[in-house]
């Protein structure tokens, strides 16, 4: 996730990331905080979101706001990826933080220390319609700091469905399945697997994106790999994920596009609408934007889980949402928790909804996958009935290499092998560790 930190001052955010939380709306805020909104007076906050997000439903929420509460919102954009999450840490030590801030919840927000930084959000009552397995993604010794920023994603194969039409093309069950089905694109003169290695973030999607299998293979490996019991490079289902990228990656099978490190996310994007590339390994989260940018193709975008070797696993690995944040040493605490009582109220996620479609199922008690949401969306609520889902691994454990995109870039374009790409992880995993305190590492 890339490029320069832009200042827009707008009232949007995150339109394929639903605001996946709830409460009953309305309420003041608590405390006698200064900076709130009564009468004629009107106060304008901050917020810093990543650049990658899609903004139409904010946008709807923020002008809400600002007729009942008087609160207007200025929104900056920040690059996404490892440069992004270093603009944050950088503003939070420099004092520089906005009112309010969008960012990762599970392991990546225990690294901008959730208890120095932003407000404790346990005892609000709207956080009671907030699962308990979201709430745990943004905990931090027993307390909670974050609200649901969008609806669950997950990562995934994203695919061209009118060119598996053409080329008589069944959804993948097994890897082996899977590898048939990409050298059958590639004899058709097509991209089999879309690569945008520019955006050095997305290569690591098909080993994130295989943890629902790693979790069925070894369901102590999360718990065992936080205790620094066990790692990647000495457990096959874990390893198993490298290997894959090898496998698709130029010393492979070489599915990838020809330009595949110059390739960027948006390109990427515009080459699985037009079936120039046909699968795309990605987030959710794309949906609304491609919706926005390619409106006659996305009704041909579907989806599947990343295959496993056997065909008795097969399932979703689950991304929870982002947290949105209020910062702890803001000067308009009180307007500030009034935007995010609204926000996650059910006023205000009806009108989020009413602006922008969900990405995956929500987090909140109550909340369904609307009639009109994506075909790949409705492709996935299955597996999310029947319980075939897992969370990503870093939404049940604290660690995750910083240098994760790197690695995995590196054995995509054949310069460095599984084993070895597992190790280095392995060590960059322990830096984590180190730095949190983690003992057994």
């Amino acid at each position: 996730m890339k490029k320069e930190l832009m200042a827009v001052t707008c009232s949007w955010l995150l339109a394929g990331s639903l605001a996946g939380c709830g409460g009953d709306g309305g309420g003041e805020a608590s405390g006698n905080d200064a900076g709130g909104s009564s009468g004629n007076d009107s106060v304008t906050l901050s917020m810093l979101v990543s650049e990658t997000a899609n903004l139409n439903g904010i946008e709807a929420v923020a002008e809400a706001v600002e007729e009942e509460h008087n609160i207007s919102v200025e929104i900056e954009q920040r690059p996404g990826g490892p440069e992004g999450e270093n603009v944050v840490k950088t503003r939070l030590a420099t004092d520089d933080m906005s009112d309010l801030v969008l960012f990762n919840s599970g392991a990546l927000l225990q690294t901008i220390d959730p208890p120095e930084n932003f407000v404790d959000l346990t005892d609000e009552p709207y956080m009671d319609r907030v699962h308990d397995s979201y709430k745990e993604t943004v905990t931090t010794d027993g307390r909670i700091y974050g609200v649901p920023a969008n609806s669950s994603q997950v990562g995934a194969w994203l695919y061209n469905k009118k060119v598996y039409d053409e080329l008589d093309l069944e959804i993948p069950k097994t890897w082996d399945q899977l590898m048939e089905n990409n050298q059958m694109i590639k004899d058709a003169g097509k991209t089999a697997v879309i690569a945008s290695y520019n955006e050095i973030w997305t290569a690591q999607l098909p080993l994130l994106a295989d943890f629902y299998n790693v979790q069925a293979e070894e369901p102590e490996f999360a718990e065992n790999y936080t205790a620094g019991d066990a790692k990647f490079a000495d457990t096959s289902a874990a390893l198993r994920g490298f290997e894959k990228i090898w496998e698709l990656g130029v010393e492979g099978e070489n599915f990838f596009n020809e330009d595949f490190n110059a390739t960027t996310y948006n390109q990427g994007m515009e080459m699985l609408a037009t079936g120039e590339g046909v699968h795309y390994p990605m987030l959710s989260q794309v949906l609304p934007i491609m919706e926005e940018n390619y409106p006659d193709a996305i009704g041909d975008i579907g989806v599947f889980p990343q295959p496993n070797d056997t065909e008795d696993i097969n399932g979703f690995t689950v991304w929870m949402p982002d947290a949105l944040l209020i910062n702890k040493n803001t000067e308009k605490m009180e307007a500030a928790k009034q935007w995010v009582e609204f926000f996650i109220s059910k006023e205000g996620l009806e009108i989020y909804a009413d602006a922008a479609k969900s990405i995956g199922p929500f987090v909140v008690d109550g909340i369904q996958v609307p009639d009109d949401a994506f075909e790949a969306v409705k492709q996935m609520q299955p597996y999310f009935d029947e319980g075939s889902t897992a969370p990503a691994l870093e939404f049940v454990s604290p660690i995750k290499g910083a240098n994760l995109p790197q690695i995995t870039s590196e054995v995509g374009a054949g310069i460095r092998e599984p084993q070895e790409a597992a190790e280095m992880y392995d060590d960059d995993a322990e830096k984590q560790a180190n730095q949190l305190g983690i003992d057994g590492w």
